[in-house]
């Protein structure tokens, strides 16, 4: 196959934890093609998208680690299977990035995960379809409701519905310290909606992260545990990762969700969970793949390029009887 990566500039990759990285070394492995694009490379023009990509080649080196050949403007169509790895942020610019991709779905690309799908499940706000399995949250730009809501539950998160890597989190406890101000910066005054969640104590075992691929799910789990006295677990703020097996609340939870989301058009979903309950729903570029399998020996870059292969083989029959 010809492997397309929509991704963020590859010399920025830790190739030590980068998950894009362990899916395109599984699939060179395995003879696929495998190219790269960024988002400033997507074009539209007289109604047609292309991409300037361009191919590269795996060096086995861990800094040093690809060759690029030189870049051509490439149909999306042209390859078997486009994947999305943008980091967010989730602003304007990938907004934009899944209309072009939906239009060249439609002339032929198969885009995985589907750019609809993505766009429509905010990664915050997306665990509201789901209520049966979250803690209790409220989502508002309004400061009475926001302090109510304080006043009711005691010990409380507040973060923006847009951030990444536990930016913008904070925590306030019974005696409300700083929650006017916290409320402020947070809306804007007013102006920008927020969420906000009781406090789940089982943060000190870790938030886990729960990997669905293909509707299935990965039978371990990634824990980020807070350090000192930080309340965010998120490994980007210094949590530390610690790979077990999903429990069987993990792994109900996954088995709810992981074939309806799948039905929508993600084929790779990275749900969080602190102790029994669903605190996020990732369909960006979610990630943990390579702690998983270093921690525990399950192959997940294996178990997610066996979903593409069978993904993409089944979107093409789908087109040619179309």
């Amino acid at each position: 196959m010809k492997i397309a990566f929509l991704a963020d500039p590859l010399d920025t990759f830790k190739t030590y934890k980068d998950s894009t990285f362990a899916m395109m070394r599984e699939a060179a492995r395995r003879g696929h093609s495998i190219y790269a694009f960024e988002q400033g490379d997507l074009v539209l023009e007289n109604g047609l998208v292309t991409a300037n990509a361009f191919k590269i080649t795996l060096t086995g080196e861990a800094d040093d680690w690809y060759r690029a050949d030189k870049p051509a403007s490439s149909f999306l169509s042209e390859f078997d299977a486009v994947i999305v790895r943008k980091d967010p942020p989730f602003d304007m610019e990938y907004i934009y990035t899944t209309y072009l991709l939906e239009l060249a779905e439609k002339q032929g690309a198969r885009v995985f995960n589907k750019p609809a799908a993505i766009r429509s499940h905010n990664e915050k706000l997306a665990i509201a379809q789901f209520p049966q399995y979250t803690a209790p949250t409220l989502v508002t730009r309004d400061a009475k409701r926001l302090r109510a809501f304080h006043d009711e539950h005691q010990d409380v998160i507040l973060k923006p519905l847009d951030g990444m890597g536990g930016m913008g989190i904070f925590r306030v406890k019974a005696d409300g310290m700083n929650l006017g101000s916290i409320i402020e910066t947070l809306t804007d005054n007013g102006q920008r909606t927020i969420m906000a969640q009781r406090f789940i104590p089982q943060i000190s075992a870790g938030d886990k992260r729960i990997l669905l691929i293909g509707g299935k799910v990965v039978p371990n789990v990634l824990a980020r545990i807070p350090q000192g006295n930080e309340v965010r677990g998120n490994l980007a703020a210094g949590g530390l990762g610690k790979a077990q097996p999903a429990s069987a609340r993990d792994i109900e939870i996954g088995e709810a969700l992981g074939p309806i989301l799948y039905q929508r058009g993600l084929l790779l979903v990275g749900l969080d969970a602190i102790g029994d309950y669903l605190t996020e729903i990732n369909v960006t570029s979610p990630t943990c793949f390579q702690e998983i399998t270093e921690q525990t020996g399950f192959d997940v870059a294996a178990m997610f390029v066996d979903a593409l292969e069978a993904a993409a083989g089944a979107a093409e029959v789908a087109g040619s009887v179309g």
